[in-house]
């Protein structure tokens, strides 16, 4: 009965998470990503920063392509090994991309964008004004399940901590391009839903990602 109630609700949220009439997004080709230039490296660090004053204006195609690629994308496609580490080379984080058409699910192998659910919802993956309307919004996701060689009571630990990497990938690729950038906490439990996220995937918390807004507000850095 519990899980039958459990399913209900969940089929409601399903429901009413998209505005009415909003259409099904379609797959996204990214372009290939840069994966020369940007910034000298100690400069990045120098300029690395939270920023929570980020413009609506829309990342490019070719911008938010490297994003991802920086994030957590292949670096050797021989063996399909990626832009940041994780345990046991488990790579069992998946970075879900909120924009302003719908959620995506990155897809490092074809580099692309696949539809998750339609409809503007930015706002649920932060309690904060700025993830309404900052263009891009980075929700980390562990499967678990992928994680099968580690010890069960770890498997969440090492998720955190390869989270921090990829994030922080984020952090040195907005440094590097000029952008704003911003971790933040959420509500897990609806978006789990709106998402449609299998029992052992669990969200780790979310990145908004956008062009400073204009003019420059008041800058908190840490």
């Amino acid at each position: 009965m519990i899980a039958t109630k459990y399913l209900l609700l969940c089929s409601a949220w399903l429901w009413t998470a998209a505005p009415a009439g909003a259409a099904e997004p379609a797959p996204v080709q990214l372009p290939p990503p840069q994966t020369e230039g940007g910034q000298p490296f100690l400069r990045v660090l120098r300029e690395r920063k939270t920023v929570r004053e980020i413009s609506p204006k829309p990342l490019p195609p070719q911008l938010l392509s490297g994003l991802l690629w920086a994030g957590f994308g292949i670096n050797r496609p021989g063996n399909g090994h990626r832009t940041a580490p994780s345990a046991i080379n488990s790579q069992e984080i998946d970075l879900y991309v909120a924009t302003k058409e719908g959620v995506f699910l990155y897809e490092p192998k074809t580099n692309q964008l696949l539809p998750v659910a339609s409809g503007d919802l930015r706002g649920r993956t932060g309690g904060q004004d700025f993830v309404k309307t900052a263009p891009v919004a980075l929700v980390f996701v562990a499967d678990l399940s992928r994680l099968s060689k580690a010890p069960p009571k770890e498997r969440e630990h090492y998720a955190w901590i390869d989270t921090g990497y990829i994030s922080q990938n984020v952090y040195l690729f907005c440094a590097s391009e000029g952008l704003a950038t911003v971790v933040h906490e959420l509500d897990r439990g609806p978006l789990k839903a709106v998402l449609r996220l299998k029992p052992d995937q669990t969200i780790i918390l979310a990145q908004s990602v956008g062009f400073p807004a204009e003019p420059a507000g008041k800058e908190t850095a840490r």
